[in-house]
């Protein structure tokens, strides 16, 4: 099972890349973002935003790497089967969510616009969070062992006298 939610997360992972991808390909040839979802169509006012970038490179370039790490821990997972690799995939997309919240809670306050291609950026992100919380648990369950039996002295065995 644990490999099937591996697989799963690389195919978000592959999508959340080609989210990205396409965001800042829009960013870097200046051409407006195609968005023509009923109440979410104001991708081009976010991706104009002060906010479409930090330290001067596009927050769609975050993303690519993003993601493209996500893909790189998913698939040496598949080979590793590695503790390690399930608690960085976890952390990586936790952060991942937190960012996500925090460019959504601009969008929705400070922007005043909403852009479906963040949005979905945002649900694959948790997706990929919940994912890798199923393929190692946060937290194992205390196996409870059983109650010891008493310890009582078992009478010596006695032997049936030759007949």
């Amino acid at each position: 099972m644990k490999r099937v939610g591996v697989i799963g997360i690389l195919v978000l992972a592959f999508f959340g890349i080609s989210d990205s991808v396409y965001l800042a390909q829009n960013e870097t040839s200046n051409t407006p973002l195609v968005c023509n979802v009923e109440n979410l169509s104001d991708c081009n006012i976010v991706a104009a935003s002060q906010y479409s970038q930090l330290f001067g490179i596009p927050i769609a370039e975050f993303g690519i790497v993003f993601y493209g790490f996500i893909f790189v821990l998913a698939a040496l997972e598949l080979f590793l089967f590695n503790r390690l690799l399930r608690r960085i995939l976890q952390i990586v997309s936790l952060v991942g969510v937190a960012s996500s919240l925090y460019f959504t809670f601009l969008e929705i306050f400070v922007i005043d616009a909403l852009c479906i291609y963040c949005l979905v950026s945002a649900l694959i992100t948790l997706l990929i969070l919940v994912s890798a919380s199923f393929i190692e648990p946060i937290r194992k369950k205390a196996r409870q062992e059983p109650p010891a039996p008493p310890s009582v002295p078992l009478p010596p065995h006695f032997s049936m006298p030759p007949s």
